[in-house]
């Protein structure tokens, strides 16, 4: 039986919001990634890294005010740290599971830089809040450093910063070496590592890419026969939060796009999954988009669960 190439994207709840619930959590993650590879799913994986990168930014900020020898860590830097560690978890936790199901499947993680175009629209109106909160004095040093803040009622101020879009992955050619290599690879962990280039010199950008923006193209440029992207929720729902909540098991792209124009998905939560199902499955018309919650994997794997999107 030839396997069924999947690009999976992890969220927040498979992977907590601290370094502790982290440790935890990828445990349990790992046992349901463990299934679909013990079902023939040949994986890559992505996932979100929010909390992990804004508590590594507030950290280093931190770390600058008390001790003035070190220099504050760029966001780029910030991203590249976050992908890191949450990769170690993830592969070390899965490596483990599989081996204790007699699988010795590799597991690696590719530090993953992404290309942005410094003329993004998103960068003259930044909208990604990150760090810790500020005083007033605190943020208008970041306003004198050419840095966008944003005041949060009753809180203070924080930092925001552009979420442009995605062009090109960088180190795209290692792993889909990798996946052809029918090794499981863990990559553009939070959106990737934004970089500009110039005169062929990639430069960190003060950016993040939004997780499932990246996971579609990641699926697309891999030919992946399927996305998968594991949520809170596991359908897609029509009326979400209303009394006439409806859960969607099958739509189309045609479908999808009628949806987003009625303004039926939360523009910062499930907008984002459907528009990257979307740009996947024109690019890869024969693959299908699976939207759902990784609790119920086995049910998952069954086709009992999610909404499932084709072309």
């Amino acid at each position: 039986m030839s396997k069924k190439k999947v690009v999976v994207s992890l969220g927040h709840e498979a992977l907590g919001y601290t370094i502790l619930e982290q440790r935890d959590a990828v445990q349990d993650t790992a046992k349901a990634l463990a299934k679909l590879v013990e079902n023939d799913y040949q994986l890559t994986i992505t996932h979100s890294n929010g909390p992990q990168v804004s508590m590594i930014h507030k950290a280093m900020t931190e770390l600058r005010r008390i001790y003035i020898d070190y220099t504050p860590a760029p966001m780029c830097v910030c991203s590249a740290m976050s992908q890191g560690y949450i990769g170690y978890d993830i592969q070390n936790a899965l490596r483990s599971e599989l081996l204790s199901r007699g699988i010795a499947t590799p597991v690696s993680t590719i530090l993953t830089q992404v290309t942005v175009d410094p003329y993004d629209e998103a960068f003259y109106d930044p909208q990604k809040v990150i760090g810790r909160y500020m005083s007033k004095e605190d943020a208008e040093i970041e306003i004198k450093k050419g840095n966008y803040v944003t005041e949060v009622p009753e809180k203070g101020f924080r930092r925001v910063v552009a979420a442009p879009h995605p062009l090109n992955i960088v180190e795209i050619d290692a792993i889909r070496a990798l996946s052809d290599a029918e090794q499981i690879v863990i990559a553009c962990g939070g959106g990737g590592i934004p970089v500009i280039e110039q005169n062929h010199i990639l430069k960190g950008a003060s950016a993040v890419i939004e997780k499932d923006s990246i996971a579609g193209k990641l699926a697309a440029d891999l030919m992946a026969d399927q996305l998968i992207i594991f949520t809170s929720v596991d359908f897609v729902y029509s009326g979400f939060n209303t009394d006439q909540a409806q859960p969607i098991a099958e739509m189309t792209v045609d479908c999808a796009k009628k949806m987003i124009a009625e303004n039926e998905f939360a523009a910062t939560n499930m907008l984002p999954k459907i528009e990257a199902a979307i740009a996947y499955l024109e690019s890869v018309p024969s693959g299908s988009v699976l939207i759902t919650s990784l609790k119920n994997i086995d049910d998952v794997i069954k086709g009992k669960v999610g909404t499932l999107i084709t072309k």
